[in-house]
């Protein structure tokens, strides 16, 4: 899994979100509930990338992202559920994960518009293509996709996740799907929406999408 996620951390992160986002003096269990739910979610053992460290790491891009947002802690809420359903052998994880949130979110204390902006910014990770007038889901889109910008030993850890958790594919299967998906992040007109993704990720997110993309059909 990579380093490991502070798991007492998380938990803090998850309640100043959901306090500031609800109002600390909303109706509701406490925060810790729901934080311990997910936890565990993202803690199932068919995960390899998808796992505590990459929660960790698209909050801690959120945090850097944060002034390009209009509501930084409904994004952080998306960002905990976006990927709380994930089976690898499934094509509605990010749909199933956004009724989570639509379920569980109102029994916290948010509001239905705060819900259904959550559930909203869950459904655009499917396809990464935030329309240019709605800063939060940049900010979300950038975050979960920021590990493509990574320095090349952690890009090739990341690679090496993906293919665990797919490891159920055979091999020329494999490479064939994903080279398909490289190819499509490499058409978009550009992977990173906001200010800072574009200046900071584009150009790395690029080269190692071509990097593996040359490994796969080589």
């Amino acid at each position: 899994m990579g380093r490991m996620a502070d798991i007492d951390a998380l938990r803090i992160r998850w309640s100043h979100a959901l306090d500031r986002s609800r109002g600390t003096d909303a109706p509701g269990p406490a925060p810790s509930l729901y934080a311990d739910a997910l936890l565990t979610r993202w803690s199932e053992p068919q995960r390899r990338y998808h796992t505590l460290d990459h929660l960790t790491a698209v909050l801690d891009h959120v945090d850097v992202l944060e002034k390009a947002a209009d509501d930084p802690d409904l994004v952080r809420l998306a960002a905990w559920f976006h990927d709380a359903v994930y089976l690898p052998d499934r094509s509605e994880n990010e749909e199933r994960s956004a009724r989570l949130a639509e379920r569980a979110l109102p029994e916290a204390g948010l509001s239905a518009a705060a819900t259904a902006e959550v559930a909203r910014l869950v459904r655009l990770t499917v396809t990464h293509t935030p329309p240019d007038d709605d800063p939060n889901g940049q900010v979300l889109c950038d975050a979960d996709l920021a590990i493509l910008a990574s320095p090349a030993d952690v890009y090739a850890a990341y690679t090496m996740a993906v293919r665990e958790e797919y490891a159920f594919v055979p091999p020329d299967a494999f490479r064939e799907g994903r080279a398909a998906i490289l190819r499509q992040l490499l058409d978009l007109p550009r992977l990173f929406h906001t200010p800072y993704g574009t200046r900071e990720w584009e150009g790395p997110a690029r080269q190692n999408l071509t990097s593996e993309l040359a490994l796969l059909t080589g």
